[in-house]
């Protein structure tokens, strides 16, 4: 497999270049455009794998399997405006719902039941575990940014796109009660440890929010 991004940072496109035979997984609606490749859509990991994605991981309860018939080219796209990274995944990572864009064969997506539901309270999304051996390709709101914590850091949970699982976390209250009132704040991660942490540039809730702001009220 053969990979690269297009339109970084702002408005990102990942186009595969397949070998015949290989497969890619790829959240449904991600594919832009494709040629010698074969389209099957299943419910990756059986019955309750599809439920438990669907109910607590917050990914959609299919996931599009594609099939190289040739040399085949694939494109997709994530649907928020922004980056696309590659992570060469050899072990795990923790990953916020809404980034998972695609995967070679060898990865797998689960819930991270400890903390899933509450990580991103807020924000509608939890947290996937994505283990294995292969390609896997995140997208996020706005740019994608790596950075290294040796010790402590704190990151607003609206900005987290994943972690290693060498870091402990700790889920909070930007401030108190008045703090989190005046400041438009909401909950924070303070991990602990060696690893690193993408974060994305925007939040989703955030854009919302201003986008809601400038509708016209109701009368």
């Amino acid at each position: 497999m053969e990979y690269r991004i297009i339109g970084r940072p702002s408005y990102s496109l990942l186009e595969l270049r397949l070998k015949p035979g290989e497969e890619v997984l790829a959240e449904t609606g991600a594919m832009v455009y494709m040629k010698d490749v074969e389209l099957k859509t299943e419910m990756k990991g059986g019955m309750l794998g599809g439920l438990k994605r669907s109910l607590l991981g917050g990914e959609s309860f299919f996931i599009n399997r594609f099939v190289s018939k040739g040399d085949g080219i694939l494109g997709l796209a994530p649907t928020y405006q922004g980056d696309i990274i590659h992570i060469p995944l050899n072990g795990t990572v923790f990953a916020q719902s809404g980034a998972f864009l695609a995967s070679s064969e060898g990865i797998e997506i689960d819930t991270k039941w400890g903390g899933a539901r509450t990580f991103f309270a807020g924000e509608g999304l939890f947290l996937l575990r994505i283990e294995g051996r292969g390609d896997l390709f995140l997208s996020s709101f706005g740019s994608i940014e790596e950075l290294q914590v040796d010790g402590k850091m704190r990151i607003d949970t609206g900005h987290i796109v994943a972690f290693e699982p060498t870091l402990d976390f700790r889920i909070s209250k930007a401030g108190g009660l008045k703090a989190t009132l005046l400041s438009g704040e909401g909950l924070v991660v303070d991990f602990t440890g060696r690893g690193k942490v993408w974060i994305q540039t925007r939040s989703v809730s955030d854009y919302i929010g201003w986008l809601a702001s400038l509708l016209p009220s109701r009368k």
